[in-house]
């Protein structure tokens, strides 16, 4: 197996080169090839104008105190395991469902984005909750992915489906957030909606990503969203959901 080792943040980072496993590969410059064929189970589409309380609320919040910096963003609901596409005005494009980390947690181990794959134990794989400054880059074949958090290799990507035993696109097409743990960390995403939302928003220019936690409360992660916010609408912090 790869190993996984933290790219060196440069500029321009595509000078970079990064080697990761083919569950979360890392970006490095190389012209785009082509995708390998789908198989003969197909991802879900993206569901128009739809997301969660939470998802509403940030948004909201993001919108109100244009937090964003007038920049495309995505909301990312682990508790939903779902990924929702805002514009750069803040028009909610699409929904979409979403596999994440394996395990349950809200921050990255210290160091993860330097250790190689075989080492990284099944409760550290996690998708970290927070704030990102999130890039277009390429994984080492050649296919778009967004970079979320850079150091801890994290990405969002369309779904991979080379360990047939994952089942992850039939992970995505039930009703049920339940069996979308699965990844190392990384968020897959339904090809057609990484074509048609991700790659359009994120391609001109960066964008932001907000990932709700779902250990933490999420006031606890977004204070100024869940309490300041929810303030203004005369209402209370929403209780956390037992993982």
């Amino acid at each position: 197996m790869s190993s996984l080792r933290r790219p060196v943040c440069v500029t321009p980072r595509w000078l970079a080169l990064v080697v990761v496993s083919v569950t979360c590969q890392a970006a490095i410059a190389q012209p785009p090839k082509k995708a390998h064929p789908a198989t003969a189970v197909a991802a879900p589409a993206a569901a128009p104008a739809h997301a969660s309380a939470e998802t509403r609320l940030l948004s909201d919040w993001v919108i109100a105190t244009r937090d964003s910096n007038g920049l495309p963003f995505v909301i990312v609901d682990k508790r939903q395991a779902t990924v929702s596409a805002f514009d750069a005005s803040g028009r909610l494009l699409a929904s979409a469902p979403a596999l994440l980390g394996l395990a349950r947690g809200d921050d990255s181990v210290p160091g993860i984005g330097e250790r190689r794959m075989a080492d990284i134990r099944p409760e550290e794989r996690t998708t970290p909750a927070g704030r990102f400054v999130a890039e277009m880059g390429a994984n080492s074949s050649g296919e778009e992915i967004l970079w979320v958090d850079y150091d801890a290799a994290i990405s969002l990507h369309r779904v991979r489906t080379v360990k047939v035993s994952d089942r992850r696109l039939e992970r995505l097409a039930t009703p049920t957030s339940l069996d979308n743990r699965i990844s190392y960390g990384c968020i897959n995403v339904p090809a057609a909606f990484f074509n048609n939302y991700v790659k359009p928003l994120f391609t001109a220019r960066d964008g932001i990503v907000y990932i709700l936690p779902d250990t933490k409360p999420p006031d606890v992660v977004f204070e100024a969203a869940f309490t300041r916010g929810l303030a203004h609408r005369g209402t209370s912090a929403p209780t956390r959901v037992s993982p």
